[in-house]
């Protein structure tokens, strides 16, 4: 099988991680497993609000590593449904090109989650990759997208020693490689959790690459969109990253402030006032 990770004992650390955070989650909550565009797609479910807000992670995260955003999004009072990204270290499918290299793909599969989850309208939030699958998704009960940090839209930009710490922390994974990375990733002066450090050391040891998500595949339909990003995004600084997003989505770039590419991880309650 094309699967993700290493080996089957490193599929099991993997998912037994994800199910010991979710366990410790204090906020109630539901998970169950649907099909969707013919995979396996673990979805956490919490809320009662009228209005869904389903949040799509981006490469290497899942439900259980985006728990300070779900927090927020909880608190703020909305329904809420993260799901597990199929081809993403989780505990959704495992294999690795369940795409076939296509946003498309992705994009039907997140429209056949949102026909599972909700009747009703439903904010998407995407961040980096998800927010490329959020933008390729056609889907009829998108009310409204926010994107965060945006992948899909152009060519990363990486910042000078972000190839190299990258490249240590996939070959030679410890936890000092992932703060390193993860330092990054985030503003200068902000530091990782730890429970982020142990799970970026696990996906660098237990899972494979499944590889850069291309272009955003945009459906013809164009709903609202909000754009945001950290003002020291270390992929997709905001000088390069604005011009495109106005060009290809007709819409200006929101800023946030003392936030880098991970700023759902820096700013959760920032975010969730923006749905």
């Amino acid at each position: 099988m094309d699967s993700i990770y290493r080996s089957a004992a490193g599929r099991e650390h993997i998912r037994r991680w994800c199910t010991d955070r979710l366990d410790a989650w204090p906020v109630p909550h539901e998970r169950t497993t649907v099909t969707a565009n013919g995979v396996l797609t673990h979805l956490v479910t919490t809320g009662s609000d009228p209005t869904t807000v389903v949040f799509v992670p981006g490469t290497n995260f899942n439900a259980a590593a985006s728990l300070p955003l779900a927090t927020a999004l909880v608190a703020a009072g909305h329904r809420l449904v993260l799901p597990d990204v199929p081809g993403q270290p989780g505990l959704s499918s495992e294999k690795r090109t369940v795409s076939g290299g296509r946003l498309s793909w992705y994009g039907t599969w997140l429209s056949e989650v949102l026909e599972t989850v909700t009747a009703g309208p439903a904010v998407v939030i995407g961040h980096s990759f998800g927010a490329a699958i959020a933008l390729s998704s056609p889907s009829p009960r998108i009310d409204r997208l926010v994107l965060v940090s945006p992948g899909g839209l152009g060519k990363l930009c990486l910042a000078p020693g972000l190839p190299a710490a990258s490249a240590t922390w996939f070959m030679r994974p410890t936890p000092a490689r992932s703060t390193r990375l993860l330092h990054a990733m985030l503003a200068p002066g902000h530091q990782p959790r730890a429970e982020l450090v142990e799970w970026m050391t696990l996906v660098a040891r237990h899972s494979r690459s499944s590889g850069a998500p291309g272009r955003a595949d945009l459906p013809r339909h164009a709903v609202p969109r909000l754009v945001a990003s950290g003002a020291h995004d270390a992929f997709l600084p905001p000088r390069r990253l604005a011009p495109v997003v106005r060009a290809t989505l007709g819409t200006g770039l929101h800023v946030i402030p003392d936030a880098g590419h991970l700023v759902v991880e820096e700013h959760p309650d920032r975010l969730a006032a923006l749905v």
